[in-house]
């Protein structure tokens, strides 16, 4: 049975996968469906919304990924933690550039197209995480 720590981990990434899914198929998709003017009115209001509720889930499983590691460095600790820092990086330094790009942008099309081909690598990368986590903690357990 795994122990309070790892159930945390666990429902983190899947609070993770489910998200970034829900931005892949749904979220970054409808973008491409206002005009210009409206998605920058709308961006702005996703943007705030959604770092009010994307910031604690990111915060939430990297703090629990890095007491893992420091606890008990292991594979399957240590790997989380790689990918983590992979996956803040590309957010922070690709993705935020891009929704930056949007209060500004005169074709907003070229980027919500970005949004959703860039995505596909963190929706890759959380959802190999999340049954990493799953098979590491419930199936081998």
């Amino acid at each position: 049975m795994p122990n309070t720590l790892s159930l945390l981990r666990l429902l983190f990434d899947f609070g993770m996968l489910v998200l970034i899914w829900l931005v892949q198929v749904i979220i970054y998709p409808s973008f491409r469906y206002y005009s210009k003017r409206n998605l920058k009115r709308w961006h702005k209001k996703y943007m705030q919304v959604s770092a009010i509720l994307i910031a604690p889930q990111m915060l939430g499983q990297l703090i629990i990924t890095v007491l893992q590691c420091y606890d008990d460095q292991n594979s399957y600790t240590t790997m989380s933690l790689i990918i983590l820092i992979i996956l803040w990086a590309h957010t922070f330094y690709q993705f935020v550039p891009l929704h930056n790009a949007i209060k500004t942008a005169e074709k907003t099309s070229e980027i919500t197209l970005k949004l959703v081909n860039y995505n596909w690598w963190r929706t890759i990368l959380w959802s190999m995480l999340f049954v990493y986590s799953y098979i590491t903690l419930v199936v081998s357990g």
